[in-house]
């Protein structure tokens, strides 16, 4: 069950403090977190230093895994669900602040960047001057950040969005390419085309895509390999590893562990 995710002050509104860059942390007890669809005229980093968070927008889901964080444009409609005692961090940054993309991205976050949402977020508005300070060096570091590409693709062609929403709901469903096009009242060729022509990824590796954001965010919350697997539906936890191994080049361990001591430098091919 998801609880609303509460932030530190009754009544914010992101919009109305005049600030470049201002940074908000937000823990999370032992009940995963949900806000819901919103949008906002600022711009908006979620960085997840524990835990992990997942975030939707119209063209498709962001993981946020430790030691990274998804750039969400400004005026772009979008909602976060954070896992059990994740400490996450939320970095609303005015148009045209920074040279950031246009679009939704994951970025890595280097050390020095991540000391610096840690200090604006809890500073903000005890030292004006500081903060100011602060936020200047931070909107020059974090364009500088590489992009990674830990989203999954999602139409908004309403039968992709229905087995996107489906294969959100239960992962472990591990209905054929053939039985799905049975459900959609599509012939499993067209399905097949469709799939391809709207994400870019063959059907199996949209899947897979979708098990690898799962499968990182539940570990990153503390979730074994072997329950990740089995929510997963694979026959073994050495199927699930081979899987993860193949795909991201490291076992989830070693992966995890990659991801902490560089700053967030492993990625989603």
């Amino acid at each position: 069950m998801r609880q609303p995710l509460r932030y530190p002050w009754v009544n914010f509104e992101v919009d109305q403090i005049d600030a470049a860059a201002i940074a908000v942390r937000v823990d999370v007890t032992e009940t995963r977190a949900e806000v819901a669809a919103h949008l906002h005229r600022k711009g908006q980093l979620v960085f997840a230093l524990g835990g992990g968070v997942t975030c939707r927008v119209p063209s498709g889901l962001w993981m946020v895994p430790p030691h990274c964080g998804v750039w969400i444009p400004g005026a772009m409609e979008h909602s976060n669900i954070a896992t059990a005692n994740a400490r996450i961090f939320f970095v609303y940054i005015e148009p045209g602040a920074a040279e950031l993309p246009d679009r939704c991205c994951t970025l890595s976050i280097s050390p020095l960047l991540r000391e610096l949402i840690i200090d604006l977020s809890d500073s903000l508005q005890d030292d004006p001057q500081r903060d100011e300070l602060l936020a200047r060096i931070l909107l020059n570091e974090l364009p500088r950040m590489p992009v990674q590409q830990l989203h999954l693709p999602i139409s908004s062609e309403p039968r992709l969005r229905r087995i996107a929403d489906a294969l959100a709901q239960d992962p472990a469903d591990r209905s054929t390419l053939a039985e799905w096009a049975d459900r959609v009242a599509l012939s499993e060729s067209s399905l097949a085309r469709l799939v391809v022509r709207e994400t870019g990824l063959s059907f199996g590796r949209w899947r897979q895509q979708l098990h690898l954001i799962v499968a990182i965010r539940e570990l990153a919350s503390g979730a074994s390999v072997q329950q990740v697997s089995g929510d997963l539906g694979y026959g073994s936890v050495t199927a699930f590893i081979t899987m993860f191994k193949k795909a991201l080049g490291k076992p989830p361990a070693k992966y995890l562990g990659s991801i902490a001591q560089n700053g967030g430098s492993a990625f989603v091919a």
